[in-house]
């Protein structure tokens, strides 16, 4: 019989402290837990010394947008952060204040960069259409990274968040927040991973307003994920497929790679091309046939990812190793160290 999980059950203490402000820098010294049979103190540049040849990994190509904008509605400030584009310049944000805006009116964020309020949705999202003959070019002027809210940025992120904030291999813009293991990756790693003969394959998935959102429910089984738009490619599927065939292991690089091939695959374990909406959500006693080890971040507690975690290594050895990483100091959240966790084998 499947248990069923109350929110209170992915609840961990967490000290501020532990709470990453910047990056390490090269990125690939941040701190890297192996969670396994035991528990491994490594840095991010031993990963290739952790996996073996044949084995493949799969990132998530995503590039994240400068989505938010800062802006007024008359006298007063507003903070605006895009979450998808409807069409053209019609844009769904999160607005800050959101409640007090009417239909028809208008949001100066430059002297040639306006947005109308076209409509207020039941989520609290409001659609947005801009004025502006190119909106990539105002954006990329008038925009800032949007990092999380645990991330003091006052006023407004700096200009080395534009390159902290994103991956040395982010090629397709449409992330409003970064897939975040793959943060620590370097040229460097890179080259050392494909020279141990350790493959790597390209996904997206353009991480949304989901990441931002917590869980409002008791019952996390009753939660409802934002979708989110992913692609596989024909010929990724079939590398990955044949990397399995041949007794290679599927690496996912972040829970967003994670979460997009569990979307694509059959119950024979046979990774399909993908191109559409995912929102699937995953909680402990969920049968992963995809993946066979995940590297990822610290995740909040009581978010959906330390429930994704829990599902794939254990709830009790999540809270094992989330305790022995903040006793040894390892820093938490999207600028944070990472982990490399193997699959729960009950």
């Amino acid at each position: 019989m499947k248990k069923s999980f109350k929110l209170n059950d992915f609840d961990f203490d967490l000290p501020s402290a532990c709470i990453a402000q910047t990056p390490k820098q090269p990125r690939d010294s941040a701190k890297l837990l192996e969670i396994g049979a035991k528990l491994e103190d490594l840095i991010v540049a031993d990963l290739p010394f952790r996996l073996e040849t044949g084995d493949l990994l799969v990132v998530n190509d995503t590039k994240v947008i400068p989505a938010r904008l800062h802006g007024k509605r008359g006298k007063t400030r507003v903070q605006v952060t895009l979450t998808q584009n409807l069409e053209a310049n019609r844009w769904k944000v999160f607005a800050k204040p959101g409640r007090r805006l009417r239909i028809g009116e208008k949001l100066k964020f430059g002297a040639d960069f306006e947005a109308d309020v076209i409509e207020k949705l039941s989520d609290g999202q409001i659609i947005l259409e801009f004025q502006t003959d190119d909106f990539a070019e105002a954006l990329r002027i008038h925009g800032a990274m949007p990092l999380p809210p645990y991330i003091d940025r006052l006023p407004s992120p700096t200009e080395s968040d534009f390159q902290d904030y994103q991956t040395v291999y982010a090629a397709k813009d449409g992330a409003i927040a970064a897939p975040t293991a793959g943060l620590h990756f370097t040229d460097h790693l890179l080259q050392g991973l494909q020279d141990r003969g350790i493959g790597k394959v390209m996904v997206t998935l353009h991480v949304g307003a989901g990441t931002f959102l917590p869980v409002r429910v008791d019952k996390p089984a009753n939660h409802k994920m934002h979708a989110e738009l992913g692609i596989i490619s024909e010929k990724t599927a079939a590398h990955i497929n044949e990397t399995r065939a041949n007794g290679g292991r599927i690496i996912a690089v972040g829970t967003t790679s994670l979460r997009l091939l569990e979307s694509a695959v059959d119950a024979q374990g046979i990774v399909h091309p993908f191109d559409g909406e995912t929102d699937i959500f995953i909680l402990p006693g969920f049968e992963f046939r995809a993946v066979d080890l995940l590297m990822t971040n610290f995740h909040l507690p009581r978010s959906t990812l330390f429930m994704l975690v829990s599902a794939f290594a254990g709830l009790a050895r999540m809270k094992e190793a989330y305790a022995h990483a903040i006793k040894k100091d390892y820093r938490f959240y999207s600028y944070g160290d990472a982990c490399l966790l193997h699959k729960a084998t009950t």
